[in-house]
């Protein structure tokens, strides 16, 4: 008889049913997240005739995507939320300042290995990395949990990747999660639950484990995992007193698909406009020229992806004519920036902070890109009109390239700086 896998167990002990590939179950959520986006979920519950969410203490709000306010509406639907929080007593409501949500919730202590979360923002994938079935749903959806704390899921198929081999100098994680994705397609791994194992795996630090997580949704992934070890339960224990209970896939699972990767032949990776799957080598886009950099988001916004811009700017001057945008994740993240320093050698780099939050990622402010401007990013999406005009080129890549780049004006190998 096979064993079961990680999907399997989690949502069989969330449901009370056996969770079968394929099956739907009916589970009760762990924790519930949102963002902005609680002004549309809010909406959806109050049109059902819910009047008091099913448990205050298991749902997480808080702003980032458009902070501080840089509209009338948006501030509008702040209030809102606001008074929502205050009426149902939430105490878990952060307020605009704690930074992206993907990187708040873990900083915060909210994720553990082996729970199910949920949150109506698509790359809440991002919590696998600490060994929780995480994953974006809808508002609509978002509102049925905060009224009864349950949603029907269907039990993912299992995908399992190998990452074999250790990245070379100046070659990051997310110049692996681009060779993944540019490899398989952005539909390669539809509605499955992806399992990140394997040497490189294994050293890799936390942060870069969730790059990882969090670009899995992009080439289609329910679910993407990275099974806790010592460094997870180093990394949570500093954040939260709960005991961890990690969930492992067990050796007889049935897995439906297996990958293999070999990280030590990585060279550094650029995903090309206007599809994140469509990747290539950076020695064939370098020299493309750039008005653009950032260095920042949800995907590459940590102490380590600024430290690694540092590294190839210090003492140096960005480009004339190139602007390099810097966004924390976090307030720690900011926080730590100052402390170690960093950020002042970007700001003496040329580079603009700007206070955490989404930013530029979603084309909501802080800057967004003129018809005819070419960007190099960190973030996550590189469709048209992502971030700006729709005439406007999006470039994704590690916080080295984009570092090189920004230096040099033009999409730089980051090895040759």
């Amino acid at each position: 008889m096979a064993g079961m896998t990680f999907a399997q167990k989690v949502l069989e002990r969330a449901s009370g049913e056996k969770a079968m590939p394929g099956q739907v179950v009916n589970a009760k959520v762990d924790l519930a997240m949102s963002h902005e986006s609680a002004a549309m979920v809010l909406k959806s519950f109050r049109e059902i005739g819910a009047q008091e969410v099913w448990d205050p203490n298991r749902i997480v709000i808080l702003f980032d995507h458009r902070v501080p306010a840089y509209s009338t509406k948006a501030a509008e639907s702040h209030k809102v939320v606001r008074e929502f929080a205050k009426v149902q007593e939430l105490p878990y409501f952060y307020d605009l300042g704690e930074g992206v949500c993907h990187q708040v919730l873990p900083e915060k202590g909210h994720v553990l290995p082996g729970m199910l979360i949920v949150g109506t923002d698509s790359h809440t994938t991002t919590y696998g990395a600490f060994g929780a079935f995480s994953t974006g749903i809808g508002a609509t959806e978002m509102a049925a949990i905060w009224a009864t704390g349950e949603i029907w899921m269907r039990v993912p198929e299992t995908m399992r990747i190998h990452v074999d081999g250790s990245l070379p100098q100046r070659v990051a994680s997310k110049d692996l999660i681009l060779e993944i994705i540019g490899t398989l397609g952005a539909d390669g791994a539809d509605y499955m639950c992806v399992e990140f194992v394997g040497q490189a795996i294994d050293v890799m630090s936390i942060e870069s484990r969730m790059t990882l997580s969090n670009m899995s949704m992009e080439m289609g992934a329910k679910v993407g995992i990275c099974f806790p070890d010592r460094k997870t339960a180093d990394w949570l224990r500093e954040r939260t007193p709960n005991e961890l209970k990690p969930v492992f896939t067990d050796p007889s699972a049935i897995i439906e698909r297996e990958e293999w990767f070999n990280a030590s032949l990585l060279q550094p990776k650029v995903a090309c406009p206007h599809r994140v799957d469509n990747v290539v080598d950076v020695e064939e886009v370098q020299g493309k020229r750039i008005d653009q950099a950032v260095v920042g988001s949800c995907t590459n916004g940590r102490l380590e992806d600024f430290a690694a811009a540092e590294k190839i700017l210090r003492g140096k001057k960005v480009a004339k004519g190139t602007r390099l945008i810097a966004v924390p994740a976090s307030r720690d993240v900011y926080l730590q920036a100052i402390e170690s320093g960093i950020a002042i050698s970007l700001i003496r780099s040329g580079a603009i902070i700007v206070n955490p939050g989404c930013g530029p990622c979603l084309g909501g402010h802080q800057g967004l890109l003129a018809s005819g401007e070419v960007c190099i990013s960190t973030t996550n999406r590189n469709f048209r009109g992502r971030m700006g005009s729709a005439n406007a080129e999006i470039y994704l890549a590690s916080p080295y390239t984009v570092a090189a780049s920004a230096l040099k004006g033009q999409i730089t190998d980051p090895r040759e700086v």
